[in-house]
């Protein structure tokens, strides 16, 4: 059976420290806490739920986890930095001085930042 054209994609983010997780995802990416319980904090993503889940031993990867589309990455890198986010800057990677990337060969863009946790976070611009 396949997963219904009706079903919501929900996320999952995993956290060392709730409180943290919390101050970032709603006080500095603005997204709305919708539920809290023992299990997790829920966020609305612009309809789509992240479940934001406390495990003690958590361990970032290194690939990005989560990540959003914009129609205008240079103008969210700036709102978010002026909300203290800071991007990654990769040795190589050629990126300006908001640490966006330009991949070459095509007009696609993208810039990564991490949460409290170092859970890679991504904004995206396509052509």
């Amino acid at each position: 059976m396949a997963i219904p054209a009706s079903a919501k994609t929900m996320a999952f983010i995993v956290t060392r420290d709730r409180e943290k997780a919390k101050a970032f995802y709603a006080g500095q990416l603005g997204f709305k806490l919708v539920h809290e319980d023992p299990f997790a904090a829920v966020y609305d993503l612009n309809g789509t739920m992240l479940r934001v889940s406390t495990v003690e031993n958590h361990v970032a990867q290194p690939h990005t986890v989560l990540g959003w589309e914009v129609a205008d990455i240079a103008q969210t890198a700036l709102a978010l930095r002026d909300q203290g986010i800071a991007f990654t800057i990769y040795e190589g990677f050629e990126q300006d001085e908001l640490g966006i990337w330009s991949a070459p060969g095509s007009a696609s863009k993208v810039a990564w930042f991490t949460d409290p946790d170092g859970n890679l976070l991504s904004l995206a611009q396509s052509p």
